[in-house]
């Protein structure tokens, strides 16, 4: 089977094209430092020809709403129409658990929008809603942080290690497409403050972290239930303490 993997550079996309290259898959990774650009059609055509099933992770690093709104709607409406002509069977997008809960957050509204696009395509698909990685839970701390603190919102968090995200985002791209959305998350769910503040204690890291409701999260208020399933999901395999325990702890003086 051809898959294409929209944003194969990145953090999940190279754990994904890894599993698949392993199980026998024909993979091409495409993003801009591979000669395709979906924004402006460069390479897009030439990636897609011939394909079965793409892999979309496209991403932008801008959290300005409008931009990453601007981003995601430009990005995906030329990346279906160029997978329309190319005759693609099975459109897997990975997206975010609640971000159809969560109207204040630009970077979700985006996502939201991102998602329509998808359904209304006329193409098969498959959409992954994710919660946050464990990987970017020192970026989440390092952005939190105001006067030597951390200020956490105190709603639920349930983050999930890419290794088991890109697990799944492989094993749905070599399986028929559903035409609806699956949910993802880690096998443990705590307050999100209690979380971050766990995962800096393991690195050596001593600023406080303190349970703030009003902080937010990419812009948007987290109330208890913003960031976790409130129904079926399926759980990763790595706990959080073990994924930390394989983390190099970062000593301090």
């Amino acid at each position: 089977m051809k898959i294409v993997v929209i944003g194969g550079t990145g953090l999940i996309g190279s754990k994904t094209t890894s599993i698949l290259r392993d199980g026998g898959h024909e993979v091409i990774v495409a993003a801009p430092e591979t000669g395709v650009n979906t924004i402006t059609g460069e390479g897009v055509a030439d990636a897609l020809r011939g394909a079965d099933v793409v892999i979309d992770l496209a991403n932008t690093r801008s959290l300005e709403p409008s931009v990453v709104l601007e981003f995601f709607e430009a990005h995906e409406s030329s990346l279906l129409a160029e997978e329309r002509k190319a005759g693609v069977k099975h459109h897997v997008v990975l997206s975010i658990v609640g971000a159809d809960r969560s109207p204040d957050n630009g970077y979700f509204r985006a996502k939201v929008a991102q998602e329509s696009l998808i359904r209304e395509s006329g193409i098969p698909y498959t959409i992954v809603r994710s919660t946050q990685f464990m990987e970017f839970l020192q970026a989440i701390a390092d952005s939190a942080q105001q006067n030597g603190a951390v200020h956490i919102a105190t709603g639920l968090f349930q983050p999930i290690a890419a290794d088991d995200v890109a697990a799944v985002v492989a094993e749905i791209a070599g399986s028929q497409p559903l035409d609806g959305t699956i949910e993802i998350a880690g096998p443990d769910r705590a307050p999100f403050n209690q979380i971050v503040g766990t995962y800096l204690a393991r690195r050596g890291d001593d600023r406080p972290v303190l349970p703030d409701p009003e902080a937010t999260y990419f812009g948007g208020r987290v109330e208890r239930y913003s960031l976790v399933p409130v129904g079926n999901a399926r759980l990763g395999r790595i706990k959080l303490a073990d994924w930390m325990e394989r983390t190099p702890a970062r000593r301090t003086a």
